[in-house]
């Protein structure tokens, strides 16, 4: 095909799309865990691919991995996913989404250290099971005696996080020694998550003390739990119909009041809090200084989250120690953007992800190269003054996240006339703490919403497939406003509209939104993450291997199996061809282009069983990619 203008964007193109040989594939899908192959998908190979005309597959419902373009049977495939979009201009910061951007400058400034923000210390609403056993490097803050704390106290100045995280990790310990076994042993718990009391709040509680305690000295609030209330909820969630008697019993008592005083007993008596006093008041677990005498600056403790070894005398607390891999200094974080090849230290990194994150046992540069390296998207360099080509170009790109020169992460990413489409991305397992899979997401919609400045087409965020039915994949609405790809009519369909459908049914056309019964929904700002009652406080999961496992890598894009779809069939018992809609394609016989409609006076008289299985196949490739991509690619037989 001849070099033309994109319809998408107006950009030139060099090249032609070519792919070969559409068909069907039946693989176990990574979703769901099916036991058999219940995932189905459109498939086809592409030997070249013009940014246009990908774009317009992405539009269509259209992925890549590697140089292998696959689309789900949405009709029959066990986990229907829909193509997510956001527009980057109208993208609204939720304050989880703030928080990860704020550790991250954190960190570069050299305000959290590596083992704080581990998810070994840090306290998180992350869910834990009561199996875990109290010696795990999640209880190991909670070790402090109350010797050691006072002895922690001095002019050492540490980060308040150091206090509060000291104080979570003893309340999780509590709720450890209060809830094991009966009902709530198969009832994983929410951690806690322990917070400053502000001034003003600090204020109100002490008006209400004085007027029922007059002439009592008030004690001095300084931090504040919420646990209570996010116990009773997973409880509730965990066993909403159940029956039995002692469950009925236990639920009937069940309220934040009754757990906090529980919480607040169980912490009095496993004595560990020195220089605080805990008080349940209204669901709340309280922590007030012990003396009336205030502190001049609350963040002048030093926790230690190790306990001494009286033989060899006091060890220094790791929260002082220096990290050696990352020192406590500012930090300078680059990125860097480099066309799509294959890099040896970006290879290394991917190995460390797959084998520690994914926990895969083999990972070859072949299968890397082709998953990640390999792509068949033409590179259009950008040109001077020409508005509608980026300053970096189109393409398929790997975008390097460096601190201090050190590379720590790696998103694979395709640009596009009116896109970024975010692919994959790993990064350093040490680094799991700073949430990089969300801080990376976010930064691509900032290139976005600069890049647009300077390419008008180019304005929206892609981030893949979402799966309504799996519960890990639907982080992703939490970029809000985002829109879903209607399968039948490509139509982009508010995610807010389209809920309500795929509450209903996991497979929905969703642009019938506007004749559902009863009054459309609106819009709302609040993403699924903060969908919440007002009681429960929902935050940023302080590692990436949840995200991972449902963040993370953006999707869990295909690992294609070559061999599978080579040995893939064409199917050619079903649909009824229309020769109108496939005259016009572009075949490649051995380097010999021919229109289909002009076949037979080239190549002479065919076999009729072997004309009408070309022409099923043909039909089936037009209805899936649409009548004037399929006009326009070069469809090649092997």
């Amino acid at each position: 095909m001849a070099d033309g203008a994109s319809s998408s964007g107006g950009a030139q193109n060099g090249g032609e799309s070519v792919v070969i040989d559409y068909g069907r594939r039946r693989t176990t899908c990574g979703y769901c865990r099916s036991s058999g192959p219940t995932s189905i998908s459109h498939g086809m190979w592409a030997n070249s691919l013009k940014a246009d005309d990908y774009q317009a597959l992405l539009d269509r419902g259209w992925r890549r991995s590697g140089c292998f373009l696959y689309k789900p049977e949405m009709e029959r495939t066990c986990c229907p996913s829909y193509t997510i979009r956001l527009k980057a201009n109208d993208f609204i910061c939720s304050k989880e989404q703030g928080r990860v951007l704020k550790k991250m400058q954190r960190f570069l400034d050299g305000d959290l250290d590596p083992h704080i923000g581990s998810p070994q210390c840090k306290a998180s609403p992350t869910k834990r099971s009561l199996g875990e056993p109290l010696n795990s490097p999640t209880s190991k803050v909670s070790k402090v005696s109350a010797k050691e704390f006072r002895a922690g106290m001095g002019p050492n100045i540490s980060k308040e996080d150091d206090v509060t995280c000291c104080l979570a990790s003893k309340i999780n310990e509590a709720a450890d020694t209060c809830f094991q076994g009966g009902v709530f042993g198969s009832v994983q718990l929410p951690k806690a998550i322990v917070k400053t009391v502000k001034p003003q709040v600090k204020r109100k509680v002490g008006e209400s003390v004085q007027e029922k305690k007059v002439g009592e000295a008030v004690q001095d609030l300084v931090y504040t739990c919420n646990i209570s209330f996010q116990i009773v909820a997973a409880v509730r969630r965990a066993l909403p119909k159940e029956n039995g008697a002692n469950q009925n019993e236990v639920l009937a008592d069940l309220s934040p009041n009754s757990v906090a005083e529980k919480l607040s007993m169980a912490m009095e008596r496993l004595g560990q809090l020195a220089g605080f006093e805990v008080k349940a008041c209204n669901g709340h677990l309280n922590f007030y200084l012990a003396t009336n005498q205030a502190m001049q600056n609350h963040t002048s403790f030093v926790v230690p989250v190790q306990t001494s070894d009286k033989s060899s005398g006091s060890k220094q607390s790791s929260v002082n120690k220096t990290n050696t891999k990352y020192p406590l200094k500012r930090k300078i974080l680059e990125i860097r953007l480099s066309t799509s090849h294959f890099d040896p230290e970006e290879f290394a990194l991917y190995r460390r992800y797959q084998t520690k994150v994914h926990k895969e046992k083999t990972v070859t540069e072949s299968s890397y190269k082709r998953f990640l390296v390999d792509t068949p998207i033409v590179f259009v360099p950008p040109k001077s003054g020409d508005n509608s080509v980026p300053p970096c170009g189109f393409g398929s790109f790997h975008q390097q996240y460096r601190i201090d020169g050190k590379l720590v992460a790696v998103g694979v990413v395709d640009i596009l006339p009116k896109c970024l489409s975010s692919k994959y991305l790993f990064w350093d397992p040490d680094l799991s703490f700073l949430s990089l899979g969300k801080y990376t997401a976010l930064k691509e919609i900032d290139w976005v919403k600069t890049t647009h400045e300077h390419c008008p087409s180019l304005q929206y965020y892609y981030l893949g497939y979402y799966i309504h039915s799996c519960n890990k994949m639907r982080y992703k609405a939490a970029y809000r406003p985002s829109e879903l790809l209607c399968p039948v009519r490509y139509e982009w369909v508010p995610y807010d509209l389209a809920k309500p459908l795929l509450d209903t049914s996991q497979y929905s056309i969703l642009s019938d939104y506007a004749t559902m019964q009863g009054e459309v929904p609106q819009p709302q700002i609040c993403g699924p993450s903060d969908d919440s009652s007002a009681k429960i406080d929902h935050h940023d999961s302080t590692s990436d291997e949840d995200d991972d496992e449902d963040f993370n890598d953006y999707e869990s894009d295909m690992m294609v199996d070559e061999e599978t779809i080579h040995s893939e069939k064409p199917d050619t018992t079903e649909g009824s061809s229309n020769i109108n809609d496939i005259k016009n394609i572009t075949l490649d016989l051995n380097g010999s282009r021919v229109k289909f409609k002009g076949l037979q006076q080239v190549f002479g008289p065919i076999e009729r069983r072997h004309l009408t299985a070309l022409e099923g196949q043909l039909s089936r490739y037009v209805k899936v990619v649409g009548k004037e991509l399929s006009d326009r690619i070069v469809y090649c037989l092997s």
